[in-house]
């Protein structure tokens, strides 16, 4: 095994964890050498376990308590399904999440191999291998079928979060840093507003100081995600040996299927926060109100409609239900015995009017109708369908992938087969770098983005987050490989005007993977923000990249770093900081990168990359980034 980091570089890092001493970057002040890591998983992305004593009908395996749910393929299904009303387990067999890193790292080894398996394993390692404490990296594992409201009514889950933030505040003596991935950012927005009226206002912002240096949202859907919508007409697999039909039944018991449905940025609810001081009842109801800006775009400002559906024509408009004016009209123009076209924007999805229009044709509607009134327009906490607004919190970097082939729309029509597989999928309009296309390659009128998404949440929702931005913004660009920073592209003071994208006039190269960073360069006096696009790095695998957890090793360590004056990490030169880092280059006959890398052959090396390794000096090397 190779040596996981020099020896300068843990002398260091041992230095700092035991002679604490205080940053000034600019506004920010602190120690910052007892940080915490917090990681929040996205969706599927925590083991459970089985609860039950369960006999699997043609199986060798039974299902016992504390076993993993994929360990028995038969019995899977009904140990996974919830009630879609109550969410409550099915009669013969519960489940609920494993805990503690172990329940993060690998949904089930041994069973499912490759990325859909290993989910934080890689994350952690690195952590390891930079010499983090065991006690600093804490995983709050959680039941990703709930919604919000019934992870705290079931779990407390939302309580046990607050006292691991305390935990960790007086085990570390210092703030923690929360890492939330996917799904994961809609559960710490939750959390935030929970905590709203949990403790008295006055204290509310001086806790988040207190307990959250720093958020890293990581691939978060902040305006929802189309393929959501897939899941609950057609099904989605996430690769498991199932077909779509049987995943979408599952996906529609679960009431957390709903939470990353596509919204309208102009469509917000109350702020039941003032309403909570002003005599207001938990048992209020929001109201979902848009502005308009709404119904002055088209698609409720997303690329294009997510859902084109086909109804089959009967005689009689008693047999249609009633839907917005958008719909009577469709519906009213209906010839007989000819289906017709329906089309539904991200508003009229997360609304309800998709469901209502086909609640006569599909068993589901009136399921997800519930769901959707119930755990998310009627949520007394937040409408989670609802765009978020920059959170209290000193310090927030936002990173997402950005330029793969990502999905944005669908066509439906009726399958002619009993449900679960009535509806089959005729089309798929994508996103691809700034245009749309058809499944088959055409291209499709819109709103296309400056780019495409993440290959599974779409631009237009993972850029949200660039309004959290300040007046003014620097933005650079470099590769995001090693480098010595003569491909550096930089643009000082860009004008960030809110609701409107910002796109740097740089240039790109096709054979170079970028990092484009968009950083505050005027900002709320303790606050700072940044936003993070790599090039083509996935939705999934996004939490695997050696890229991003070299950024965001960089940037702590200039958080630390007793030198530091700037607020944010330079981005002049990225040079190897592992030894992994370090490779043989053929041309030259010797290991890249000669001033950090050397050649040294240790006993079991099978080519020469493997044996060029950090130099004993490359510790030093971490002084050009403060």
């Amino acid at each position: 095994m190779r040596e996981p980091i020099s020896l300068l570089l843990f002398l260091l890092l041992i230095h700092g964890a035991l002679h604490p001493s205080s940053v000034t970057a600019g506004d920010f002040t602190g120690d910052y050498s007892k940080l915490s890591g917090i990681i929040i998983p996205g969706f599927a992305s925590t083991q459970l376990r089985a609860w039950s004593i369960l006999d699997c009908p043609y199986s060798p395996l039974d299902f016992n308590p504390l076993d993993l749910l994929l360990s028995a393929v038969n019995c899977w299904l009904k140990c996974m399904l919830l009630d879609p009303y109550n969410q409550t387990d099915h009669p013969e067999c519960k489940s609920r999440p494993d805990s503690g890193l172990s329940a993060i790292t690998e949904l089930d080894p041994g069973y499912i191999t490759g990325p859909l398996s290993s989910v934080w394993k890689e994350w952690i390692k690195w952590c390891i291998e930079f010499g983090i404490e065991p006690n600093a990296i804490l995983a709050v594992p959680y039941d990703w079928r709930l919604s919000a409201s019934k992870l705290e009514e079931r779990d407390l889950y939302f309580h046990q979060l607050k006292i691991t933030f305390e935990t960790a505040l007086k085990l570390r003596g210092g703030p923690s840093i929360v890492f939330a991935h996917s799904l994961g950012n809609h559960v710490f927005r939750y959390f935030l507003e929970w905590l709203k009226l949990e403790i008295p206002p006055k204290k509310y912002i001086q806790w988040l100081d207190e307990h959250i240096h720093a958020y890293f949202a990581v691939g978060a859907p902040l305006l929802g995600a189309s393929e959501t919508v897939k899941g609950t007409l057609f099904g989605f697999t996430f690769g498991l040996p199932v077909s779509e039909g049987t995943a979408r039944l599952m996906l529609n018991s679960f009431g957390s299927s709903l939470w990353m449905m596509p919204f309208s940025q102009h469509c917000r609810a109350d702020n039941l926060y003032r309403k909570h001081f002003s005599h207001w009842s938990r048992s209020s109801h929001q109201t979902y109100q848009c502005d308009e800006q709404e119904f002055r775009q088209n698609y409720s400002g997303w690329p294009t409609n997510i859902i084109n559906i086909e109804i089959p024509s009967i005689p009689g408009m008693d047999a249609y239900p009633s839907v917005s004016e958008v719909a009577q009209t469709n519906l009213s123009n209906m010839e007989c015995g000819l289906p017709t076209q329906l089309s539904f924007s991200a508003r009229e999805i997360s609304d309800g009017t998709l469901f209502k229009a086909i609640e006569g044709y599909d068993p589901d509607s009136k399921r997800l109708l519930y769901q959707l009134q119930k755990l998310y327009h009627g949520d007394p906490v937040l409408n989670p369908l609802t765009p978020w607004d920059r959170p209290p919190l000193k310090n927030i970097f936002c990173i997402y992938g950005i330029n793969i082939k990502t999905e944005v729309g669908y066509y439906f029509a009726p399958s002619g087969k009993p449900y679960p597989d009535n509806w089959i999928m005729t089309d798929v309009i994508y996103e691809i770098e700034g245009s749309l296309v058809s499944r088959s390659g055409n291209l499709v009128e819109g709103n296309p983005g400056a780019a495409s998404g993440d290959e599974t949440v779409p631009y237009h929702s993972l850029s949200w987050c660039k309004n959290w931005l300040g007046p003014k913004v620097n933005i650079t660009r470099a590769p995001q490989s090693e480098h010595d920073g003569s491909d550096i592209q930089v643009e000082f003071n860009v004008e960030h005007h809110p609701d409107e994208d910002i796109v740097p006039n740089m240039t790109r190269s096709p054979r170079v993977k970028y990092i484009t960073y968009y950083e505050d360069s005027k900002s709320i006096p303790g606050r700072r923000t940044a936003v993070w696009e790599l090039d083509k790095a996935n939705h999934r695998n996004i939490v695997r990249s050696p890229v991003l957890m070299r950024e965001l090793w960089l940037q702590m360590w200039h958080d630390i770093h007793p030198d530091a004056k700037s607020k944010f990490v330079t981005k002049a030169k990225r040079g190897p900081l592992r030894h992994e880092d370090c490779y043989w280059d053929y041309g030259k006959a010797r290991c890249a990168w000669p001033e950090y890398c050397e050649y040294r052959y240790v006993f079991g090396d099978v080519h020469l990359g493997q044996s060029c390794r950090l130099r004993n000096s490359s510790a030093d090397m971490l002084l050009h980034y403060v």
